[in-house]
């Protein structure tokens, strides 16, 4: 007799206990009649969606990047919402041209001038407002 068929019992039970611990553990991660909430970086409340204000404070508050590694972040991120900001390649020149290669990385004034400006312009409207 195969080795599975003589322990079906015990594997039948092991199986059943994981399925019934995982069920345990989602609904202890639901959260029914719950008043507010963040979803996809609003807030969803009663009162309808609005901007959640950390997401604003922590774009604000982002320091001049230092790496290349940090441009190409901020750039991802800022690129998300490019199609939203009025002459984003523009603006981002001088950002982008960090990204090449074998090219010093020189933090100038028109790159601190790009990377201030497109900060102001992901936390102004319509880039940080609430969807429709």
């Amino acid at each position: 007799m195969p080795f599975e068929l003589c322990n079906a019992p015990a594997t039948f039970r092991r199986c059943m206990l994981a399925i019934f611990t995982d069920m345990v553990e989602d609904i202890m991660e639901c959260h029914f009649m719950v008043q507010e909430g963040i979803v996809l970086g609003h807030r969803v409340s009663k009162k309808g969606i609005e901007v959640d204000e950390a997401k604003v404070d922590v774009i604000e508050k982002l320091p001049p990047p230092t790496l290349v590694k940090a441009v190409r972040i901020f750039l991802g991120h800022a690129g998300f919402y490019r199609r939203f900001i009025k002459d984003f390649s523009k603006i981002a020149n001088p950002l982008c041209k960090l990204l090449e290669k074998d090219q010093p990385f020189v933090f100038s004034d028109d790159c601190r001038l790009a990377f201030e400006e497109l900060k102001k312009r992901l936390v102004t409207a319509p880039i940080i407002v609430a969807p429709n």
